[in-house]
């Protein structure tokens, strides 16, 4: 545990010095401040508090925001370790090459979370600044404060696997940006436009809701859609919310970080300094 915790340290200072934290930070305040300005005209019609409608608005957010972050700031993180030289003296300091994955998670997450926390009291201080009823969306807040955290810990794991498998940052980078663009973008367009084929058939009723927990961008955002409360104020892939048992998308939300590290150490093992 000290040797994680070292490392853990040493890469926090390091993230510090990464632009792509300064970044973070910036994104979530302002599109969280945007969101729960502009979020709040409906909740008249919705008949619900104005923080409930802005943790829809926030979600969809965060499905975007979150895993482009968290692979930014994890994309070199073995390869640019391999391009700087410094990945062979890393290797040889008597520390098990998953207590430095694991040391890099806690550093880059604690970052996120730095980002999310911002973010999200930002918003929760706009809506119980002009709505009263707004400390009965608190708990939906707090829920995808946490839920956020491991998204972004679900990608960060893809974002070091993909790292490991390439070994050059450039390579890296082009990689993660194509795995965000095909689980948070394209695959949900493929989803509906599946749906459109179907017409009501087999692959709508049966294999559309495991189609959906089985993308972790998808499993959260059904899984905040449907604690909260707020399906309503949601559209696209997020109206299926009310069809999907909330235990089931929890379950994916937090299995999927689990996944994603194995995936992460089973590439780091196959690297060579």
């Amino acid at each position: 545990m000290t040797r994680i915790l070292s490392t853990a340290l040493t890469e926090f200072r390091i993230a510090l010095r990464n632009r792509w934290v300064a970044i973070a930070l910036v994104l979530m305040a302002v599109f969280s401040l945007v969101l729960s300005l502009a979020g709040s005209a409906p909740t008249g019609g919705l008949g619900i508090d104005r923080l409930s409608v802005a943790v829809a608005s926030l979600t969809s957010l965060s499905v975007y925001l979150i895993p482009l972050l968290a692979l930014l700031m994890s994309f070199d993180a073995i390869a640019g370790e391999a391009e700087r030289g410094t990945l062979p003296l890393l290797l040889a300091y008597p520390i098990a090459r998953e207590e430095i994955l694991i040391g890099k998670l806690l550093a880059h997450l604690a970052i996120l979370t730095l980002a999310v926390l911002l973010g999200h009291g930002i918003a929760a201080a706009v809506a119980l600044w002009t709505d009263e009823n707004a400390l009965d969306g608190l708990p939906a807040l707090a829920r995808l404060s946490w839920s956020s955290v491991l998204l972004g810990a679900t990608f960060l794991g893809a974002g070091y696997a993909l790292s490991s498998l390439s070994r050059r940052p450039s390579g890296a980078a082009g990689l993660t940006i194509g795995l965000w663009l095909g689980l948070v973008v394209l695959y949900d367009l493929a989803l509906l436009s599946a749906i459109v084929a179907d017409n009501g058939g087999w692959f709508t009723i049966h294999a559309f809701p495991i189609a959906l927990l089985a993308n972790p961008a998808d499993a959260f955002r059904l899984f905040n859609l449907t604690a909260s409360g707020a399906t309503a104020a949601a559209a696209g892939v997020g109206g299926a919310a009310d069809a999907i048992p909330l235990w089931q998308s929890l379950t994916s939300v937090l299995l999927w970080p689990l996944a994603a590290l194995a995936i992460a150490a089973a590439a780091f093992r196959k690297v060579t300094p």
